[in-house]
């Protein structure tokens, strides 16, 4: 829930908590007081690793937390998938409070109760769902992120704004002043994303149809960020951009494969090229970027590639099965712009 007073909404829900059960676990990037125990970790893609996991398992078992305890994550989307992860395995599950301190996690790391860690390569490949008892967000967090990462946010919004119903919110994303980042007008945009994805994750919790339409613009996406792995930190792709780039190949496929109108392909693309710029990876690296997409957990089948492609704004297709050769084409198609 969107907060006007943070530490007043987290000690209302820490109430019926016995004090010495509670602990922080924040990313270092932030700043936080709290006068419960509290591990600090360095929360990138490159720390989302099972042994980050284990550090938060260790500062569990030392702070003699039990089955009745709770972990309160603060930081973005990272922190929270290992911090969620962490809770959901710990004795076989103990609650945990989310605090988004990102734009990206805000409107999607931080709901809907999918937590897990990379491994082997695999973006978000050992996990499960856990959810929050519940997050608090306050949009004061979003005034010191740079613009990176509020970019990075705004591209998982856009994603969200495709596969609404109404289309509306995908013409008031189109609107925003990506220019002035005016925080009070992004406010209720944030409220709306927000919206949508726990009225998918109500109906549909565990990913069994429905929620598939979340992973508009995954498939790709989680291919090109990988593909830039054991590269140094400095130089990954965030993953809303990746997300941005994902949405152009699948909206091109979209195109060809469904005769969606080309209009949010165009739209889209003017919105990449003016902002988050032309992706910076090996174009030349198709088969690993296919391999990767071929080893996508999303998929039904060892090999075969699954997407979630569009008919029009505000209508999703999912298991969409794409060949290699058609990845390829909107490899090309995006490579090209």
């Amino acid at each position: 829930m969107i907060c006007e007073d943070l530490h007043s909404s987290l000690a209302s829900l820490l109430a019926s908590y016995d004090r010495q059960q509670v602990v922080v676990v924040r990313d270092a990037n932030v700043t936080f007081e709290s006068p419960y125990p509290t591990l600090v970790i360095t929360a990138d893609e490159a720390h989302k690793t099972i042994e980050t996991v284990a550090q938060i398992w260790d500062f569990l078992l030392a702070n003699e937390v039990t089955r009745r305890g709770v972990i309160v994550c603060v930081g973005g989307g990272v922190l929270t998938d290992i911090g969620g992860f962490a809770a959901a395995t710990y004795k076989r599950g103990i609650d945990y409070i989310n605090i988004p301190t990102t734009l990206l996690a805000m409107v999607d790391a931080s709901s809907g109760g999918k937590t897990g860690v990379n491994y082997q390569g695999l973006k978000n490949c050992i996990g499960c769902f856990a959810p929050p008892v519940e997050t608090l967000i306050d949009v004061a967090w979003l005034r010191t992120l740079p613009a990176q990462e509020m970019l990075s946010g705004f591209g998982e919004m856009v994603k969200t704004g495709l596969i609404e119903p109404s289309e509306r919110l995908w013409d008031r994303l189109l609107q925003y002043d990506l220019e002035r980042m005016d925080i009070a007008e992004l406010k209720p945009l944030i409220a709306e994303c927000i919206k949508v994805k726990e009225q998918i994750v109500a109906a549909d919790p565990k990913e069994d149809g429905l929620r598939k339409v979340l992973n508009l613009g995954h498939t790709f996406g989680h291919a090109l960020e990988e593909s830039l792995r054991p590269s140094a930190v400095s130089h990954q792709m965030p993953h809303g951009y990746a997300v941005v780039y994902g949405l152009i190949a699948e909206l091109y496929l979209s195109v060809v494969k469904l005769g969606c109108p080309k209009a949010p392909l165009q739209q889209l693309t003017q919105l990449m090229l003016h902002y988050y710029g032309r992706p910076q990876c090996n174009c030349k690296d198709r088969e690993r970027l296919i391999s990767l997409m071929q080893r996508d957990k999303k998929n039904e089948r060892a090999t075969e590639i699954n997407c979630t492609l569009l008919q029009q704004v505000g209508s999703p297709v999912i298991n969409q099965v794409v060949t290699p050769a058609e990845a390829n084409e909107a490899l090309e198609y995006l490579f090209s712009l």
